[in-house]
């Protein structure tokens, strides 16, 4: 990790099993933050330790607080030989925000993703978050199919 008071944001890394207990509180924080609902830190620590044993998550930090996270969850696709990557969870802790974390991470999460073998990566996002929109936007990110084919909705339902 570089140094708070140099110019360059911190690099990201990726996250490991001892990691879990901090990952689990910031996934904690962020629903929070935004009013939905949340396991306890300790119960999402759980989760994401078993998901990190599994190798189809990983999680990307970014800070030595750790300050952000970006949690991708890869399967094998149906349309190419390569896997598909999910971008679960985007986050920075609010005192950290405006400062290039963001950015940091989802550098470090797509490159991740290609070492991983991925060739595609998706993203959900709520539409009032412009902030999270421009960012997914200025690495190359769309929401129309094929770039400026029509517009592309995600659908969710609780079962």
């Amino acid at each position: 990790m570089r140094d708070m008071s140099d110019s360059a944001p911190p690099l990201a890394r990726v996250a490991s099993r001892s990691d879990a207990e901090a990952i689990g509180k910031l996934l904690h924080d962020f629903n929070k933050e935004f009013g939905e609902p949340a396991p306890q830190p300790a119960v999402l620590a759980n989760r994401i330790d078993r998901l990190l044993q599994d190798k189809d998550t990983t999680v990307v930090l970014v800070g030595d607080g750790p300050d952000g996270l970006a949690a991708l969850r890869f399967r094998l696709a149906i349309w190419s030989e390569g896997l598909e990557c999910y971008l679960a969870e985007l986050y920075v802790v609010p005192d950290r925000r405006g400062q290039g974390l963001g950015r940091v991470l989802m550098e470090g999460a797509l490159s991740v993703a290609r070492e991983r073998g991925a060739d595609t990566m998706n993203i959900e996002v709520d539409e009032p978050d412009m902030a999270a929109r421009q960012l997914y936007e200025s690495l190359g990110f769309s929401n129309r199919e094929g770039g400026d084919g029509p517009v592309m909705y995600v659908y969710e339902r609780n079962l």
